[in-house]
């Protein structure tokens, strides 16, 4: 059990290290949620802080998701509610964000790693979505996923749950750099760097007419998608059942409505 605080944050100048501190799987809960949202919340815009870095503790994972058991239908709108504001956060904002990713990479946690600008991963990191076993689907990925690897790609990744190792995601565009084990800091601190060498005013505006150039409605697609969730998704006796099999830990029993 790790008793501490869920979300540590390291400011070092202009890059501050965002910390999911919960391992050995770094686990979103609701609580871990609304710490998410606060550190981001009190972190200054460019040009006080101009980098984002998102980083999992311990050896095994960056994070695998957020808390299976905060998708029964009392916790639900809370979590994702607090979930989505972290997205729609960094959406808004003008920092450059980067994931440094090891290990296992699941669920919400590889919907927050491929929303950075950024993400360098180690060779034996493993990407999946694998919420469709558990009878939900990811609203964010179903967003995002389309627009960087196109909608066959996506469909593959959404509707099968398989998992991606860093090759094969560094392939689909969803990984910028593949390190060694041990090369994931400096690799990630090297990349801060070279990008801290541009010019402050210009860097966010570039990042800014690439989100606008690639036609993507975030917000909007976003609270469409939160609709076809609450409204349909989450009105199924599979998607209850889904989540009380992974609970009770057993084999869900689907009938298909």
């Amino acid at each position: 059990m790790h008793d501490g605080p869920a979300i540590q944050v390291e400011r070092d100048g202009e890059v501050a290290r965002v910390w999911l501190d919960r391992p050995p799987l770094n686990i979103l809960d609701i609580p871990a949620l609304g710490e998410l949202n606060a550190a981001l919340e009190a972190l200054p815009a460019p040009p006080h802080v101009r980098f984002l870095v998102f980083a999992g503790r311990g050896e095994r994972c960056f994070s695998a998701g957020v808390e299976v058991r905060d998708h029964t239908p009392d916790r639900v709108a809370e979590m994702l509610g607090r979930f989505h504001g972290v997205f729609r956060k960094l959406w808004r904002s003008d920092w450059v964000t980067v994931a440094s990713v090891h290990g296992h990479c699941l669920g919400g946690g590889m919907e927050l790693a491929t929303f950075c600008d950024f993400v360098v991963a180690t060779h034996t990191a493993q990407f999946s979505q694998p919420e469709i076993r558990l009878g939900c689907f990811p609203p964010i990925a179903a967003v995002t996923l389309p627009a960087l690897v196109g909608p066959r790609r996506a469909l593959e990744l959404i509707l099968t749950g398989r998992a991606l190792t860093a090759a094969e995601a560094h392939s689909l565009g969803l990984v910028t750099q593949v390190v060694g084990e041990g090369e994931l800091a400096e690799a990630t601190d090297a990349l801060v760097k070279s990008l801290a060498a541009h010019s402050p005013a210009v860097l966010p505006l570039a990042k800014r007419a690439v989100l606008q150039a690639s036609g993507l409605d975030f917000e909007r697609a976003l609270e469409e998608m939160e609709k076809l969730y609450f409204d349909a998704l989450m009105s199924t006796e599979d998607a209850k059942e889904g989540i009380r099999a992974f609970i009770e830990r057993r084999r869900p029993a689907w009938v298909g409505r």
